[in-house]
């Protein structure tokens, strides 16, 4: 199998989450292919500061400010990507949070801000990929960025919600994929699912680690973004018949 992005090469590409971590690693490494990528993000002028640092790159990175938990925000964003880019090719749901609270005693609007993120904005962005795609007779590719624990529960003091929202992502992309398939779309769909990474998910969402949780977290083996980054190049550098359904990834000596 000959792996090759040239077909994407001058499209537009979707990335959410883009600020930080494995989204920022993510519009680098789409850039440097020669993409036209947006990167959503509530802090848009990070995304901004890291396409200046890309000036000169086969692509060209564009900042929009977006919550996707908010469905206004991803709605304007497609509107404004089509409006000035052309319609989308490509889109990596990356966006996720988590919240610092447990189920026994759970605060039910941490609960719901992970979910209206990890599943209910990812299904809305899907949603507007797959309209214009159809509408362009575009065979797309799109990209949920899961987790490992969207297949076991790894328990820890804060799981709370977390894990429930991932396995809600790997239902909705084998869902989506059947969908795809009783409606005769040659859209691909992949599910990439990493151990734990080296990210500012915890810092970025005000999550408070004790000693302890950061001593557990410097000592177990962890990914870095650029790992993940290069396993969404990988699936999408696939040929059009070839579909990469899930890719599970985890740093050597993981436990889980």
């Amino acid at each position: 199998m000959v792996v090759s992005m040239e077909r994407w090469r001058g499209k537009v590409a979707i990335v959410t989450g883009a600020s930080v971590g494995i989204g920022e690693s993510i519009v680098e490494k789409l850039v440097e292919e020669g993409l036209q990528v947006v990167g959503l993000a509530r802090r848009s002028e990070k995304v901004e500061e890291h396409a200046k640092k890309l000036t000169g790159k086969k692509g060209k990175l564009h900042a929009f400010k977006a919550d996707v938990s908010k469905e206004e925000d991803i709605l304007k964003a497609f509107k404004w990507v089509t409006e000035n880019l052309g319609p989308v090719h490509i889109l990596i749901n990356n966006a996720g949070i988590v919240q610092q609270t447990n189920l026994v005693e759970g605060d039910t609007e941490k609960w719901q801000k992970i979910f209206d993120t990890n599943v209910i904005g990812l299904s809305v962005a899907t949603r507007e990929a797959v309209k214009i795609m159809k509408e362009n007779k575009i065979d797309g590719h799109i990209v949920h960025i899961n987790s490992i624990v969207g297949h076991k529960v790894a328990y820890h003091a804060f799981s709370n919600v977390y894990p429930a929202s991932k396995y809600a992502v790997t239902a909705l992309t084998e869902t989506l994929r059947q969908e795809f398939n009783h409606l005769g779309l040659k859209i691909k769909i992949t599910s990439v699912s990493p151990g734990v990474v080296a990210t500012e998910l915890r810092q970025t969402n005000n999550f408070v680690m004790d000693e302890n949780m950061k001593k557990a977290a410097a000592t177990r083996p962890q990914l870095k973004s650029e790992d993940v980054a290069e396993a969404v190049l990988y699936v999408l550098a696939t040929p059009p018949h070839v579909q990469v359904h899930e890719l599970t990834i985890k740093p050597v000596g993981e436990a889980l």
